[in-house]
C-alpha cells in the first residue's frame, strides 16, 4: 500500500510523492495460524485414518466416502499452509497488500487440517456439518445486514443484540396467539423496528453517543424480554409459547445435487428468504438512487444536503429498515430453531454480527460470508464434541468467539468505515 506525501523542492515547487510502507498484518496472522497448527500437531499427534462422506441422502450421483491417512495429511496440508504464508509475506515485502484469495484457500485448507487432525479414526458427514452451518448463521447474516444498512447510513448499530431478542420473542408470542408463522416473523419485524426506532430518535434527533444508546437498548430489552417471559409466557406457557413453526420446503431437482443441494435447496422459508434479502440488499445499495442515497448520507452528510437529501430523515427510515431485517434474524430462534422462547436466547449473536459488519468491510455479501464463517465456527464446535478431539471442552466453547476475534483483529486487514458513521448531523 501507498500513501501520498507533500515534498517542497528548493525552487518552491510542490511535488505530491508517494511513501510506500509495508503492511505484514495479514502474513503475521497466517503464519501464527501455521505454528499453532503445527504445535498441535506435533504434540498431539494422531494415527488412523480420516474419514469424510460427501454424499448424504438422495443425490443425482452418490459419491464414494473419501479416507486420508491422518499423519501425513495433516503434515502435507500444514507445508501448504506454510507455502502460502511465504506468498503473503512476499507479497508484504515487495509493497503489495496480499491477495485476497490467499486468505480465503489458507482459511479452507487450515480447517480441513483442523478436520482432517481432529477426526483420526472417525467420520466428517460434510452436507450435516455445512447444513449446520448455515442453519446457525441465519440470525448472523440478518443482523449483519442490519448493521451494513445502518452504518453505512452513517448510525453505529450495537443494537442487533436487542434486535434480535425483542424479535424472537414477538414471534414466538403472536405465532402462538394466531397459529400461523408469517404472522410471527412480521412480529418479530415490528420488535426489531421498535428497537430501532429508540435507537434513531436518541441518536438522530437528541444526539446521543450512538454506541452508548445502542449497548442500554441491549440491557433494556434483555430485562423487559427476561420480566415478560417470567410474568406472561411461564405462567400461560401452553397458550403464548408454543409458536407454530416454519418446515422445511424441498426445492425439486436442485436438493438432490451432491454436497450443496440438502444445504441450500432443502430449507424453510427463512432460510430462502435470507438468500434473497442478501442479493437484493448487495443489489439495491450499489444499483439503486435508494443506496446512492444512503451511501451519501454515510460518507458525506454535507455533500447530500446540498443536493436536496434531507439526512436525518433518510438515515431514520434506513435505522428503522435495518431493526425490521435485524427482527427476521431474531424470529430464526423461535420460528425455526427452538420451538418456544427463554430468556436471553440469543447470546451474544448480535455483538457477532456486529464483529461481520466489520469483518466484511460494510458490504453485504462480504458481511453474510463472514456471518456464515462464524456459524460453521460454531457448527464445528459441535462435532467435535462428538468426534471426542482431545481438546478440552472449555476450548471447544470458545471456538466461535477466538475464531471472530482473529478474523476481525488479524484477516481484516485495512479497514475503513464510513466516514460519517456515527457522527450526528447538525444542518447549517
Amino acid at each position: 500500500m501507498s500513501s501520498p506525501a507533500h515534498a517542497l523542492e528548493a525552487d518552491g515547487t510542490l511535488h505530491l510523492d508517494t511513501v510506500r510502507r509495508r503492511r505484514f498484518k495479514v502474513p503475521i496472522s497466517l503464519a501464527i495460524v501455521t505454528v499453532l497448527l503445527a504445535v498441535l500437531f506435533l504434540t498431539v499427534p494422531r494415527d488412523g485414518t480420516s474419514t469424510f462422506r460427501i454424499s448424504e441422502g438422495v443425490t443425482f450421483v452418490a459419491l464414494p466416502d473419501v479416507s486420508v491417512p491422518t499423519g501425513p495429511t495433516s503434515w502435507i496440508l500444514v507445508a501448504f499452509l506454510a507455502v502460502l504464508t511465504l506468498w503473503a509475506l512476499w507479497d508484504a515485502w515487495s509493497y503489495r497488500t496480499p491477495a485476497l484469495w490467499i486468505t480465503i484457500v489458507f482459511g479452507i485448507v487450515a480447517v480441513f487440517a483442523f478436520l482432517v487432525w481432529s477426526s483420526a479414526g472417525g467420520l466428517v458427514p460434510m452436507a450435516s456439518l455445512l447444513f449446520g452451518a448455515v442453519s446457525l448463521s441465519v440470525p448472523l447474516v440478518f443482523g449483519a445486514l442490519g448493521g451494513v444498512i445502518g452504518e453505512r447510513a452513517g448510525v453505529v448499530n450495537v443494537a442487533i443484540e436487542g434486535q434480535l431478542l425483542l424479535g424472537a420473542f414477538s414471534a414466538a408470542l403472536l405465532s402462538s396467539m394466531t397459529g400461523n408463522p408469517f404472522v410471527g416473523l412480521i412480529g418479530a419485524m415490528v420488535g426489531g423496528v421498535l428497537v430501532a426506532f429508540v435507537l434513531a430518535a436518541f441518536a438522530i434527533k437528541y444526539l446521543v453517543d450512538q454506541v452508548i444508546v445502542g449497548v442500554v437498548l441491549n440491557v433494556l430489552v434483555t430485562g423487559l424480554t427476561g420480566f415478560l417471559y417470567g410474568a406472561l409466557l411461564v405462567p400461560n406457557e401452553e397458550v403464548l409459547n408454543r409458536p407454530e413453526r416454519f418446515t422445511t420446503v424441498k426445492i425439486p431437482l436442485l436438493s438432490e445435487i451432491p454436497i450443496i443441494g440438502p444445504v441450500l435447496f432443502n430449507q424453510t422459508f427463512i432460510v430462502y428468504l435470507m438468500f434473497l434479502t442478501v442479493a437484493a440488499v448487495a443489489w439495491a445499495l450499489y444499483r439503486t438512487r435508494w443506496g446512492l442515497r444512503v451511501r451519501s448520507v454515510g460518507e458525506h452528510p454535507q455533500a447530500a444536503d446540498t443536493v436536496g437529501i434531507n439526512v436525518n430523515s433518510t438515515r431514520f427510515w434506513n435505522v428503522s429498515l435495518a431493526g425490521a431485517i435485524a427482527g427476521i434474524g431474531g424470529a430464526y430462534f423461535t420460528l425455526v430453531s427452538v420451538p418456544q422462547f427463554s430468556k436471553e436466547m440469543t447470546a451474544g449473536l448480535g455483538f457477532i454480527a456486529l464483529a461481520a459488519v466489520i469483518f466484511g468491510r460494510w458490504d453485504p455479501i462480504r458481511a453474510a460470508l463472514a456471518a456464515l464463517l462464524f456459524g460453521f465456527a460454531t457448527n464445528l464446535q459441535n462435532l467435535l464434541t462428538v468426534l471426542g478431539t482431545p481438546i478440552p471442552s472449555e476450548f471447544m466453547l470458545m471456538l466461535p468467539y477466538v475464531v471472530t476475534v482473529l478474523a476481525v483483529a488479524g484477516f481484516a486487514g485495512h479497514i475503513r468505515a464510513p466516514a460519517a458513521d456515527g457522527k450526528p448531523y447538525i444542518k447549517g
